[in-house]
């Protein structure tokens, strides 16, 4: 892995009002490379004071903010997403040293985060109302757009500089301002938006960044009665208790959680194409997507023949930070210790691991954060192992008789985020569309990815319903204002 460049303090602060401010009390926590195990930076550790301080900020700067016409707004977020791109090879640096991933796969998130923020800035041109008639005479009726206030963001360390975009943007284009927690394994990544933001105009106090644990500074977040619309990608279990809180007084909650994703390979697919998107869908960025192809649905007069093509490309995979590499670690040792302890169950059940299975510890591995690429076969569909989000680079292979079951079996899991089908079958695709419960489908590709003009969201326990990004974020960071207008024609 390439020497770490220095693109960030050894200290890293957070952005309140404009300026970099440390902890109240002075303290902070390490942030360690999944890579190698090495201290990268120590990031503020932040508690209730300090976010206080923060939503504060937000509150002074927000009524100026939304005062500005919302083109204007978004000719300013327009800066930001062109400095992010004029520093997209510093960004894409910093998020590869924090996440471990590759400087290309890198490269290609923080290009997509300029897509979004480009998009978002366009939207200022578009915070579309609508006219319409009243039953009452002399009387004009019309639906005009409100910011809601302040924003609470709290995002995961996935993809962190595409998470940071996919928030801030369409917060801050409907006149919100916002308090950004950032992910405590991605720290230095919010940071550089953050001097990013002010460097290319953005008003003090607008976008305000808060480092910190989640306990200690996405709590009081959550319940500071301030913050009006909370948004938060990341675990279902976490979500739950942002809706607990945040539910208690009535705010407005987007939550994007977790999935365990099913990709269905029918008799009649590409089994070449297939694999590869199944090796995409599984094992890119670790695994660690809330996308990701977690159990691989297969036809039973292909299984043999999907299952052998498949392992012996898992076997090709190389494993590690470096361009040509096909994934790197997990985000941090209490997540590699997570999946090492559910494969060990999985050893104690029916189920058979048939690749992988274990933490990589030979000398380019063994300080890092690195589990094999995993291929689980014959679990059961109610097991731990099929029902519960790990995070990794692990997938599970089932057999099913024809299409019928390959639907039941997709749609019996707690999740349902993104779904895919292989097959040549325009008939089969198309009822597999509309039967899958899921809030993305794909037809002959992989089970993630999202542009930033659609929307993405999950049913079921993949979240509250709520869509980032696409036009449908707008309708969740604004509210809508019913006008009313009557006029007396007599006094014309």
């Amino acid at each position: 892995m390439a020497a770490e460049p220095r693109l960030f303090p050894d200290r890293v602060a957070n952005w309140i009002g404009g300026e970099e401010r440390f902890a109240f009390s002075g303290d902070v926590f390490e942030k360690i490379s999944p890579h190698d195990g090495r201290v990268i930076c120590r990031a503020a550790r932040s508690r209730e004071i300090d976010v206080e301080a923060a939503v504060t900020a937000a509150i002074v700067a927000q009524p100026a903010w939304a005062q500005i016409p919302a083109v204007q707004r978004g000719d300013i977020l327009h800066a930001v997403a062109m400095g992010l791109l004029a520093r997209a090879e510093d960004m894409a640096r910093v998020v590869s040293v924090e996440t471990g991933k590759s400087f290309k796969d890198a490269f290609g998130e923080t290009k997509g985060a300029v897509q979004q923020g480009l998009f978002m800035a366009g939207e200022g041109m578009r915070l579309y109302g609508r006219t319409t008639t009243s039953g009452a005479g002399n009387k004009h009726a019309s639906v005009v757009r409100a910011p809601l206030g302040v924003a609470g963001l709290i995002i995961a360390a996935n993809t962190p500089i595409a998470n940071v975009a996919w928030k801030v943007f369409p917060a801050l284009i409907c006149g919100n301002a916002a308090v950004l927690k950032a992910s405590e394994d991605a720290p230095a990544t919010a940071w550089l938006f953050g001097e990013i933001a002010r460097d290319a105009g953005l008003p003090a106090g607008v976008l305000n960044i808060v480092q910190g644990l989640g306990a200690e500074a996405g709590r009081p977040l959550v319940a500071d009665p301030r913050v009006a619309v909370l948004s938060f990608t990341g675990s279902t279990a976490v979500g739950r208790e942002i809706a607990r809180i945040g539910g208690e007084r009535l705010a407005k909650i987007s939550l994007e959680l977790g999935g365990k994703n099913p990709l269905v390979v029918c008799d009649d697919a590409d089994l070449d194409q297939a694999v590869q998107w199944t090796l995409l869908s599984a094992f890119s960025n670790a695994g660690q997507r809330c996308a990701s192809g977690s159990r691989i649905i297969v036809f039973e007069k292909v299984y043999d023949v999907f299952r052998d093509k498949l392992l012996e490309r898992v076997k090709k995979l190389k494993i590690g930070p470096a361009d040509d590499d096909d994934f790197g670690p997990v985000i941090n040792e209490r997540q590699i210790k997570t999946m090492v302890a559910a494969l060990d169950r999985v050893r104690d059940s029916r189920a058979t691991i048939i690749a992988g299975g274990v933490r990589l510890t030979d000398p380019a591995h063994a300080r890092g954060c690195y589990l094999a690429p995993t291929i689980v076969e014959n679990a059961g569909a109610d097991d731990e192992v099929s029902v519960k989000e790990l995070f990794g680079p692990v997938a599970c292979l089932y057999r099913v008789a024809g299409f019928e079951e390959a639907v039941t079996l997709a749609n019996n899991s707690p999740y349902g985020l993104t779904a895919c089908i292989h097959t040549r079958s325009l008939d089969r695709a198309a009822e597999f569309i509309r039967r899958v419960e899921a809030g993305t489908v794909s037809v002959n590709a992989g089970t993630y990815g999202s542009e930033p003009h659609m929307p993405f969201g999950g049913v079921k326990q993949s979240g509250n319903g709520s869509r980032e990004p696409g036009p449908e974020a707008i309708d969740f960071y604004s509210n809508l204002k019913n006008v009313y207008v009557t006029i007396t024609p007599a006094r014309v």
